[in-house]
């Protein structure tokens, strides 16, 4: 991966759910709306200073959004923020730098 550019999408693993789930109450707050179903699809990455994820979570049958979630770099002791999103997305929309 170059840095600065963003990785080519690939599905989502137990590790891009996890990152997910740390900002879904943060997600939830920000639309003032509860999601029962949060599951990461789909994932690309950018290294910054520390690392940029973008992720597809399914949130309805046919309901998604995309969020983009800073890391920060592990000697800065931060958990993960939520620093984008985008919402009424489809399973088929692709996942691109927002």
């Amino acid at each position: 991966m170059m840095c600065g550019g963003l990785s080519d999408p690939e599905p989502a693993t137990a590790e891009t759910q996890a990152i997910a789930d740390q900002v879904k109450s943060q997600l939830e707050e920000k639309e003032n709306k509860k999601f029962p179903l949060f599951k990461a699809v789909e994932f690309r990455s950018q290294v910054v200073a520390g690392m940029n994820h973008f992720i597809k979570v399914q949130v309805g049958d046919d309901d998604y959004v995309h969020i983009r979630v800073y890391e920060r770099l592990p000697h800065e002791k931060k958990p993960p923020a939520l620093t984008s999103y985008q919402t009424n997305k489809a399973r088929h929309d692709e996942l691109s730098y927002f």
